[in-house]
Parts: structure tokens; C-alpha cells; sequence
């Protein structure tokens, strides 16, 4: 599936770079734990959604995925 031109899984990489980018604008930083969080699941998806899979995008992510959960869980 493409979109302009762009098939879907970049769009998503896409997506996932611009979420994490932004994370780092955030000057609260349980914002930023949060939106980096969701950068990341879009980078797991993301590797996934490869051919074939990305196993070094996947494992990073969820690795900072679960770091940022903790300190998110941790702060409440």
C-alpha cells in the first residue's frame, strides 16, 4: 500500500522518527518519556513492518520502551 508515492511501513518510520524527535522538545519530562513511548512502539512497528523484520529496531525500542515505563510509573 503507498501513499503519494511512499509505501506504508516508511510512512510509519517516518512517523516513528518525527514522534521521538519531538519528545525532546518537551521541557516536562514525564511529556517526554510519554511521547518518546510512543515513538518507540511506532519504531517496533516499524520493524516489523520490514522486510524482513528488524530485529536490532525492534529490540532497541522496547528496550527504551520498558526504561521509559518504569521512571513513567515509577514518578506516580
Amino acid at each position: 500500500m503507498e501513499f503519494l508515492g511512499v509505501p506504508f511501513t516508511e510512512w510509519v518510520g517516518y512517523a516513528a522518527m518525527a514522534t521521538v524527535l519531538v519528545s525532546f522538545l518537551m521541557k516536562s519530562v514525564t511529556r517526554l518519556r510519554i511521547v518518546n513511548s510512543f515513538g518507540c512502539l511506532l519504531f517496533v512497528v516499524y520493524g516489523v513492518l520490514l522486510d524482513p523484520i528488524s530485529k536490532p529496531i525492534i529490540i532497541t525500542n522496547i528496550a527504551i520502551l520498558l526504561i521509559n515505563l518504569y521512571y513513567i510509573i515509577k514518578k506516580v
